[in-house]
């Protein structure tokens, strides 16, 4: 293993280990980074692989600083998960600088692939594009044509706002105002007031995590749904679902690219999972930190190497085949690629247990679920 670093595979796990996207992300991710290295053989084959985490506490500073430390002085090869956009554009910027490697399982903004693209980073499981095209879309064509944004107020709200509206006006409907909060907001009465005011068929949620279960829960308590205007979720996790019980979140639409209860496989990644994780579910986002880390050993064992750009840049070039996601392939500008599922939260009487949570309505097929490539922006798409 010449080409293996201080011959250790190292992965630093970052992520929200103690806020509002802990159950998203967190102690959970720790675990699929786990279970990958466990999965993938690589270590009985010969190589050492470590595992390092770190809380960023959703700031950029205190990211980055992580990421630079462990770059610089402890020998981490590749950093996964990092929720929180603008986190993890930061990390994004020092991965590229150090020519280390980066998969994004927990982020959202659609900029990692597109004018933030970056050759050492993987966007892995789900972007805004693709929330607001599933979601955003769907709500459309069913007639909610009228919307109002209640957005997180940095990087990953922004960017979800603006790739709904987008949706939104090329379906032929309107924006009536928008409102922004702060990241972790306790009380959204004034911004539910100022929606409910708006008239607006849908109240679009462009926040997640702890943000998102607080609004609804809110929105429930003003009486907003029983007045004929409805919610949309446009991040919404099992985790949430789970969170705000199927008698508050029932009909909520969302969209995810991976459900535990999918197919043999996806079920039994699930149970093993939950078991060591206080009989948590895995959200899309540990799914993604599981399947991006199977890749990436791949390409590591491909190339006998850990040098982070040649390593992703074997990544894009092989074919991604795993059991949470099936076959897929990532593309020139790091998006990954795969099918999105457009979920609806079951009513109660139709839930077979503490985690039967959803439906599918719709598939939505790999080459329509994310951004084209043409439209990045990205300087990497030749």
């Amino acid at each position: 293993m010449a080409q293996i670093s201080d011959g250790i595979v190292k992965i630093g796990v970052l992520s929200d280990m103690s806020g509002l996207y802990k159950d998203i992300g967190g102690p959970g991710s720790v675990l699929a980074a786990r279970m990958a290295v466990e999965d993938s053989g690589i270590e009985k084959r010969g190589y050492k692989v470590e595992i390092v985490s770190a809380d960023h506490q959703n700031k950029p500073d205190v990211g980055s600083q992580i990421a630079r430390q462990w770059y610089d002085a402890d020998k981490v090869d590749v950093i996964v998960d990092v929720p929180t956009s603008s986190v993890a554009l930061a990390v994004s910027d020092i991965t590229r600088e150090k020519g280390k490697a980066f998969l994004v399982s927990g982020a959202a903004a659609s900029d990692l692939t597109g004018k933030a693209c970056s050759p050492n980073t993987v966007h892995w499981t789900y972007d805004t594009w693709m929330l607001a095209n599933g979601t955003g879309g769907a709500i459309v064509k069913t007639g909610g044509d009228t919307w109002f944004f209640l957005t997180a107020d940095y990087a990953f709200g922004l960017a979800l706002e603006r790739d709904t509206e987008a949706v939104v006006l090329k379906s032929g409907g309107k924006v009536l105002g928008k409102v922004r909060h702060p990241l972790s907001t306790q009380d959204f009465s004034s911004f539910l007031l100022q929606a409910q005011a708006s008239k607006a068929k849908i109240i679009g949620l462009a926040n997640a995590g702890g943000d998102t279960i607080n609004s609804i829960k809110q929105a429930a308590e003003f009486g907003i749904t029983k007045g004929g205007q409805n919610l949309a979720g446009l991040l919404v996790f099992v985790s949430d679902v789970h969170s705000l019980g199927l008698q508050t979140a029932q009909g909520l639409i969302l969209t995810e690219t991976f459900y535990w209860d999918m197919n043999d496989q996806t079920r039994a990644f699930a149970k093993r999972f939950a078991a060591q994780n206080k009989n948590m579910y895995p959200t899309m986002v540990h799914a993604g930190v599981y399947s991006s880390l199977l890749h990436y050993f791949k390409a590591v064992e491909a190339l006998k190497s850990d040098d982070g750009t040649k390593v992703v840049a074997k990544m894009k070039e092989m074919p991604t085949d795993d059991p949470l996601f099936g076959k897929g392939t990532v593309r020139a500008d790091g998006r990954k690629i795969h099918p999105a599922y457009l979920f609806e939260a079951k009513k109660p009487v139709e839930s077979k247990g503490e985690w039967d949570l959803y439906k599918v309505r719709a598939t939505i097929p790999a080459d329509q679920a994310f951004r084209p490539l043409q439209d990045g922006g990205c300087p990497l798409v030749k």
